[in-house]
């Protein structure tokens, strides 16, 4: 093995990638969130191309890794592309719908309140295009960023039911 590639398959990283199946690789980002690539890396017979690709995946995830996941996965795309890694696409993350779910949610409760979101994102602390990023289910947020915005929006932030799981 080259000196240059024993180096880069030595660095580490803190995205984790496994072929699920011959069509789809799945990788764990360092916030926990599952992506799925559709990638036919596992016909190849070569143990080892398959160890770099995967590996290779996990430094493009581990180099493009944002809160902001939208602009995430364009820059993952883009370097695949850039660095030829086989993919056909890639999914937008298992919390997607989550995301998704709560941004529209502090949205009704802002609009509710007849509050622009330039006003709700001064109160908050928080810089305006991230709050639409929010609100659009493009941007992961943490619990203390929505606890800012309930206490602004009147309302509990509150651990509820899955719809998904029947409970």
């Amino acid at each position: 093995m080259d000196k240059n590639l024993k180096k880069f398959m030595a660095t580490e990283t803190r995205s984790r990638a496994q072929i699920l199946d011959r069509y789809f690789v799945e990788v764990q980002t360092p916030d926990g969130e599952l992506f799925k690539i559709m990638s036919d890396i596992a016909k190849y017979d070569s143990d080892e191309y398959k160890a770099y690709v995967l590996h290779l995946i996990e430094f493009i995830f581990d180099r493009n890794f944002s809160d902001d996941k939208e602009q995430m996965v364009n820059r993952i795309s883009r370097d695949f592309l850039l660095n030829a890694v086989p993919s056909m696409g890639m999914d937008s993350g298992n919390r997607q719908a989550e995301r998704v779910r709560i941004g529209k949610r502090i949205k009704e409760l802002r609009e509710g309140k007849k509050m622009e979101a330039r006003d709700l994102a001064l109160l908050t602390g928080i810089d305006a295009a991230n709050l639409s990023r929010i609100e659009q289910g493009k941007y992961s947020t943490g619990v203390d960023i929505l606890s800012r915005i309930c206490v602004i929006l009147d309302a509990h932030l509150d651990l509820i039911p899955n719809d998904q799981t029947g409970k």
